[in-house]
């Protein structure tokens, strides 16, 4: 049976390969997309991504994984894993494996991103990685998922 794995990203990642590259890297959203797609597929997995900068559509999206099919979420909350109480709660709420993954190390940031609201609910978290982390997010799926290659 397939496993499919939700790729979400939160606020102004779609701003990826623009927005402060010295931090976040010269990758756009789209670079990601596609070297994560390849990920999955060399690890079984059949993937789906979902992007937006609204707190509303994102809980909408991860609520409707519960009965999608969808296998595990990979979540990158952006800066609502500082604040978002109602995000982490929609990722409790589904019972699904999430796993967080941030494209900077948390903390060597400002102290207010030292805090994961969201981690709490995570399997794992990855942090510091760039692009790299969501590949390692991935293998970590198919590990959960029983996929892996």
């Amino acid at each position: 049976m397939e496993k499919k794995v939700l790729i979400v990203n939160g606020p102004n990642l779609n701003l990826l390969g623009l927005r402060e590259p010295e931090i976040y890297g010269s990758q756009t959203l789209a670079d990601l997309e596609r070297a994560v797609a390849d990920e999955c597929k060399r690890q079984a997995l059949v993937c789906e991504f979902f992007q937006s900068n609204c707190e509303g559509a994102l809980i909408d999206r991860i609520h409707q994984a519960r009965s999608d099919g969808t296998s595990a979420i990979i979540i990158n909350p952006g800066g609502l894993t500082h604040n978002s109480v109602v995000l982490r709660d929609a990722l409790a709420g589904v019972a699904l494996p999430v796993i967080e993954v941030h494209l900077s190390n948390l903390y060597r940031r400002e102290s207010f991103r030292h805090q994961s609201l969201t981690a709490g609910v995570a399997v794992g978290l990855i942090s510091g990685f760039g692009v790299q982390g969501y590949l390692l997010a991935v293998q970590a799926a198919a590990v959960l998922l029983g996929t892996e290659s």
